[in-house]
């Protein structure tokens, strides 16, 4: 057995939470396998990782994810940038790739206020059109994208943010043409369109208080009127210092009593200074780099590292509190070189958001991670 053999069998990562992990290389341990007793592990991809074919990022995703979802490929913009034009061509790579591997794939998303184009909400002179062409226009891009998918693709964020975070809802154009009715019309449509399919609402900072109350009254009202709906996406862009965990845990327990799955749909981790005091993931607004912005351009340091290490277990410690009701954990990004953090707020920052670093390696997180469920 060679030198570089040895060292590999055994790896030990220490934390100041007074627990040594040990990681058998021997094992091949991957965060699929650990987590196969309590929820998917999912991933974001986007098209270029899917269509290299020798990339090591999508070897490494096969190896340690069971779900997956697109990135970016399924939003209107993309997937129907025209009224009578469709996109299907790296939707379709998708699908296969997720069927080939046996995963539980995920569209996203099918209405959202972003990234939609303005054709959809506006006639040939520019105008908005009325409740009834927009509704119409919204069954047939729903019936067409689930429609191609039926039987493939197992879950779909149906409705993403449409809620602020005092409770109201947004005041988007689906709102403002159709009115509040259009969530539950285009979870109608989604059914029609694959009454087998998983049905899912989801949103950012779904632990504020009076967003989780509109939540709870979204999901009861839909429920009430017999319109499926399976689960709930709270989006994971988190930080070091928010959300609380007893705030999270408050969520989870209130989300947990209604009757559908629970998911984090796009975990990540920002440790990088905020240029404003925000949590969400309003992708709208940019900010000027700064030197003070981007503290960790050569690296992190190793106290970083644990410090990360260390928010990571204590998020998939809630997490497994709650595994009866949590179907699914889904990363936004494979490691930290492809993660949107990079590039917001703040466009061209260095950012460690994930639990894989720039070469692909699993950082002190993911064996934090590995421990929540090791050392029951």
């Amino acid at each position: 057995m060679n030198f570089k053999k040895i060292i590999s069998l055994v790896i030990l990562v220490l934390f100041p939470l007074g627990i040594g992990c040990i990681y058998d290389a021997e094992k091949d341990i991957s965060l699929k396998d650990q987590f196969k007793d309590y929820y998917y592990i999912g991933v974001a991809i986007n098209k270029y990782q899917l269509h290299d074919k020798n990339s090591k990022i999508i070897n490494l995703v096969e190896k340690e994810f069971n779900s997956i979802t697109p990135e970016n490929m399924l939003k209107w913009e993309k997937v129907h940038p025209k009224q009578n034009v469709y996109n299907f061509e790296p939707i379709d790579s998708f699908v296969a790739f997720g069927q080939t591997n046996n995963m539980f794939i995920i569209g996203h998303t099918l209405v959202w206020h972003s990234q939609t184009p303005k054709w959809v909400f506006e006639d040939n002179k520019g105008n908005l059109v009325s409740r009834d062409t927009l509704l119409i226009r919204l069954r047939e891009h729903i019936h067409t994208v689930v429609g191609r998918y039926k039987g493939k693709i197992n879950g779909w964020d149906v409705v993403n943010e449409a809620l602020e975070d005092n409770g109201d809802f947004r005041k988007s154009k689906w709102y403002k043409i159709i009115g509040d009715d259009f969530i539950e019309k285009a979870f109608q449509f989604a059914n029609e369109a694959d009454p087998d399919a998983e049905l899912y609402y989801n949103d950012f900072n779904m632990w504020y208080p009076r967003k989780v109350k509109s939540v709870k009254k979204l999901v009861e009202d839909l429920k009430s009127k017999n319109i499926k709906i399976d689960g709930i996406g709270l989006q994971g862009h988190w930080g070091l210092d928010y959300p609380t965990l007893s705030g999270l845990d408050s969520a989870f327990y209130i989300y947990s009593s209604l009757g559908v799955k629970l998911m984090i749909t796009e975990l990540d981790l920002d440790m990088l200074p905020s240029p404003w005091k925000y949590t969400g993931a309003e992708i709208s607004t940019n900010f000027e780099l700064r030197k003070e912005l981007n503290p960790y351009e050569n690296g992190l340091p190793d106290s970083m590292q644990t410090v990360t290490a260390n928010r990571y277990a204590e998020f998939f410690n809630l997490f497994n509190k709650y595994k009866k009701y949590v179907s699914r954990v889904t990363f936004w990004g494979v490691d930290d070189g492809h993660s949107w953090r990079n590039n917001w707020p703040v466009i061209g920052r260095t950012a460690y958001p994930l639990l894989f670093d720039r070469n692909l390696q699993p950082k002190p997180a993911f064996y934090s991670v590995i421990q929540t469920v090791t050392e029951k």
